[in-house]
């Protein structure tokens, strides 16, 4: 087949371009001879003017010449002198072949021409001589005896200058019918050669085109039972990759559900360590502390006979106390007690107001505290770790100066809102293919913990513009 292509196109190529370059030849030759006969037709046509000026000059010549002799007044207003130039001028340019025209200057090859301007110039010459004589007035009698010669040779040179254009116009009219015969000669061998193309051309291509149609109607109807037998067999194998990607996809949901159900296991088993932890050092650890600060607080009524050791036990006192005020915000960052006492509103509103006491900023809260949301235990529990770790990542990472908290709830929906005025950070830099980038433990911890929630997390963040953080749990 691809031999047949290369063996078609380049014999249509070959007759094309000689077909092709014949006509196009045939026709600029035919454009050129007519364009080239029209030039000459016009400058023929300026040929024949100016010969016909000459017999009107050379009358006009004489009927001032016996104007001027006789001394009879006219109203021509064309001096003698120039007219006089002029048929001298025009006269040698027309036996000269040498007619100035716009574009140059007009001749022609015609010796019977150049014969008739030969006979004619003695004639032109005698004449020529006498109206000089005229001109310059010498005397009457010189001026009456050229006039008669000029009468006399006048009708000679009338004559012999009617032969000439006549001869013009003849030889224009040849060359017009020389044209006409040249244009049906081209006009036949561009016909011979559309001929020739038809049969040399257009008939192989026919032929050719009607054996490749035939050879695609071969190939199309063995291409088409070709297709359906692979159609049958893409039909058994995307049954069988449907298959398959049905199995993968419940071995990658129940993966997913797995790593969900093994992370829900440990950050409930850590949230229990937690609150087991915050309850071991409220009861234990902070009532012993309680304890011995009460003994101490017995002890500030013994009197002491040296100032330095009531100084340090002032100072072991301070330190008691402090230690219990550690131990005890430690006890409520593990579990906050508020949070199952009175719910996730009081307990954020808590964290706000101790965060901006220790930290120096300004935390504000948005919410309803005055009732409780309805809410599991541990629903309450992940959206205050997320509100917890995302203001701990605005005060150490943003460096924010003010940073809001606002819990909203509907009828069927809790959306938690942190924002802050921080130094902000590319998103490009957060996300990755699979959604945020795991490089903090606070971001992977609150992903983490939205997608237990089944929750929409939605993070928007630009440089020096602040971060803001949304979370919308469906109830």
């Amino acid at each position: 087949m691809d031999r047949l292509d290369k063996r078609v196109a380049g014999s249509l190529t070959r007759f094309y371009v000689v077909a092709l370059c014949v006509v196009a030849l045939l026709t600029l030759s035919g454009l050129f001879l007519i364009r080239k006969t029209i030039s000459n037709l016009n400058h023929d046509s300026r040929v024949v003017n100016v010969a016909g000026r000459q017999r009107m000059l050379s009358q006009r010549l004489t009927k001032l010449a016996l104007l001027k002799i006789s001394g009879t007044a006219h109203r021509d207003s064309a001096r003698f002198s120039e007219l006089l130039d002029l048929w001298k001028t025009s006269h040698e340019n027309l036996a000269n072949r040498r007619l100035a025209v716009e574009d140059g200057f007009v001749t022609w090859k015609s010796p019977l021409l150049d014969q008739m301007f030969t006979e004619l110039e003695p004639v032109f010459d005698e004449m020529y001589t006498q109206f000089l004589i005229i001109e310059r007035d010498t005397s009457t009698q010189a001026s009456e005896q050229g006039l008669q010669t000029i009468l006399e040779n006048e009708p000679r040179f009338l004559a012999k200058m009617d032969k000439i254009v006549f001869q013009f116009d003849r030889e224009s009219f040849e060359r017009l019918e020389n044209l006409e015969r040249i244009e049906w000669i081209l006009d036949i061998m561009t016909i011979l050669v559309l001929l020739a193309e038809g049969l040399l051309i257009f008939r192989p291509v026919v032929n050719t085109t009607r054996r490749v149609v035939r050879m695609l109607t071969e190939s199309e109807n063995a291409l088409q039972l070709s297709n359906q037998k692979l159609k049958q067999a893409n039909l058994q194998l995307l049954e069988a990759q449907n298959e398959l990607l049905r199995v993968e996809e419940e071995k990658y949901q129940m993966k997913l559900a797995e790593n969900q159900i093994r992370a829900a296991s440990l950050i409930e088993g850590q949230e229990e360590e937690r609150k087991r932890f915050a309850l071991e050092l409220h009861d234990g650890i902070g009532q012993m502390l309680t304890g011995l600060k009460l003994h101490a607080e017995k002890l500030k009524s013994v009197q002491f006979h040296d100032e330095k050791h009531k100084r340090q036990f002032e100072k072991l006192v301070a330190l008691v106390q402090d230690i219990i005020q550690t131990t005890r915000q430690v006890s409520f960052n593990l579990m906050p007690s508020v949070l199952n006492d009175f719910g996730l509103a009081a307990a954020l509103k808590l964290l706000c107001d101790q965060t901006a006491e220790i930290a120096g900023v300004r935390v504000d809260f948005e919410g309803d505290t005055s009732s409780r949301i309805a809410i599991s235990g541990i629903m309450e529990t992940s959206l205050y770790r997320i509100a917890q770790e995302a203001l701990n990542n605005a005060i150490k990472h943003a460096g924010a100066d003010r940073i809001k908290i606002k819990l909203e709830q509907s009828s069927n929906r809790i959306i938690l809102e942190i924002a802050d005025d921080g130094k902000g950070f590319e998103m490009d830099q957060l996300k990755t293919e699979g959604g945020f980038s795991t490089s903090g433990n606070g971001m992977e911890n609150i992903r983490t913990r939205s997608q237990l929630l089944n929750a929409r997390l939605n993070i928007s963040s630009k440089i020096d513009g602040g971060t803001r953080l949304v979370l919308e749990v469906e109830l």
